[in-house]
């Protein structure tokens, strides 16, 4: 009797959580969803105006100067972006109520003057951080506020994607690779269904992108995806290190923030008026478009990792994961002529292949491929995905991204970095020896010459 009063006992316990996580997630998926909204209608009014605009380009500089102002004047002296968001996931790091703010105007400002970003990044910070407030006002321990974070973020994803599926894993999936959070699924999905039918209820609809030229599966075909696949992971981590590089190098040339943001700004307008298209230019979802038809630059994909990569180097704020779909998408069109296959295909699998390779996320990235390209393509993109993930190595978008498992052993991930780690000290302790052993020799030659005859 004792033990079936014990299983009620944990029933009674596990439907009070299901009531209370759905609520919470409810109310989430609500809240995030209209603050989603609301900054998906300011994107497109910024986009929007912009294009028919184009002037507004000049005044870049002020728009900078004013970001800088703003995030120096509440104190944000360092501004970690995501990386921040997935601290607080890892090491229960504070996320200030103000970053919601802040990183609403500073995108929109991005956007509207012209710096070329995505916006994905707000909209994750913009959920962490209300999540985070939240939690707080319901006076939730840290390990519940870790939920409601991940609750926020999959709200916020997909109030600004329309992609409900992937929204939900990616927040489980990126803050530590090898390791998910199966505790926050119930809730994550919750509020990222929420979410988008929210933001679909006030009229923000669902990004898709039609796949035209699918070919059947045979040996052929599939080589050529593996060559995609194998390219675009080597693309992904020229990304992550033209991103990372790029905000070293201009802050160590130009230390004063305000500087920094002026000759960026300058930079930008320069190589616009250079080349002489605005498709560079924030987001780019209509190139993206374009290059799935077959309509792309060659180069476009090198432009655009560079726009990016001085645009959020020097302040301005957006994110990178919508660049990434665009450096995806126009380098795999670019190479459909000489892999024989459609524009369309080889741009989806670049999109997908991308995405994974910055981000880590093999099983957000094959969902978000399905959500965004339909089921048709399924065993390319899935195949694309597989290979990216395992050959983009350890390299990401976000410095504070944890790995717990090694993507290619069934080991710890500290356990093979400690046994890659004491291979390199090894083999330095050769090259030391080597050249003692030749300094050595030279010293015993030098000897000998200015002995007396």
């Amino acid at each position: 009797m004792e033990h079936y009063k014990v299983l009620l006992k944990t029933s009674f316990k596990h439907g009070g959580l299901f009531v209370k996580w759905s609520a919470i997630a409810l109310a989430i998926g609500i809240i995030v969803g209209l603050a989603g909204t609301v900054f998906s209608k300011s994107m497109i009014w910024a986009t929007g105006f912009r294009e028919e605009h184009s002037y507004i380009l000049y005044f870049l500089p002020l728009a900078g100067l004013f970001i800088v102002w703003c995030y120096r004047a509440l104190k944000v002296y360092e501004d970690r972006g995501t990386d921040l968001i997935l601290t607080s996931l890892q090491r229960n790091d504070n996320v200030p109520i103000k970053t919601a703010p802040l990183i609403f105007m500073a995108t929109v400002l991005t956007h509207l003057f012209g710096g070329s970003a995505g916006r994905e990044g707000a909209a994750l910070q913009l959920g962490g951080s209300l999540g985070n407030g939240i939690g707080k006002l319901l006076k939730l321990d840290d390990n519940d506020r870790k939920i409601i974070i991940m609750c926020g973020m999959s709200a916020a994803f997909s109030a600004m994607f329309g992609t409900p599926l992937a929204a939900a894993l990616f927040s489980l999936e990126v803050s530590t690779i090898g390791t998910m959070y199966y505790s926050a699924l119930l809730p994550c999905i919750i509020s990222a269904l929420v979410a988008v039918h929210f933001a679909g209820s006030m009229g923000i609809s669902q990004e898709a992108f039609h796949v035209e030229g699918i070919p059947k599966e045979s040996i052929p075909v599939f080589g050529k995806v593996v060559i995609l696949a194998i390219l675009c992971a080597a693309l992904s981590v020229v990304l992550c290190v033209v991103l990372h590089d790029t905000k070293k190098i201009l802050k160590k040339l130009f230390k004063n923030p305000y500087i920094r943001v002026v000759v960026a700004s300058v930079a930008i307008i320069a190589l616009t008026l250079i080349l002489g298209t605005n498709d560079y230019l924030g987001a780019g979802v209509h190139v993206i478009e374009r290059a799935l038809e077959g309509d792309v630059n060659t180069m476009a994909f090198f432009w655009k990792m560079l726009f990016t990569a001085i645009t959020l180097a020097a302040g301005f704020k957006g994110g990178e994961i919508v660049p990434s779909f665009f450096i995806g998408a126009t380098f795999g069109s670019a190479l459909s002529p000489l892999l024989g296959l459609s524009p369309s295909l080889c741009g989806a699998i670049g999109m997908a292949a991308v995405f994974c390779g910055v981000t880590n996320s093999p099983i957000a990235s094959i969902l978000i491929s399905f959500e965004l390209f339909g089921f048709e393509g399924m065993p390319y993109y899935l195949i694309a995905v597989a290979i990216s993930y395992v050959l983009s190595g350890y390299i990401g978008l976000y410095h504070d991204q944890g790995f717990t498992h090694s993507k290619y052993k069934v080991v710890d991930y500290n356990i093979e970095k400690d046994a890659e780690n004491k291979e390199l000290k090894i083999a330095d302790e050769k090259v030391a020896r080597k050249k003692a052993e030749k300094a050595e020799k030279k010293a015993e030659k030098k000897a000998e010459k200015n002995q007396p005859k």
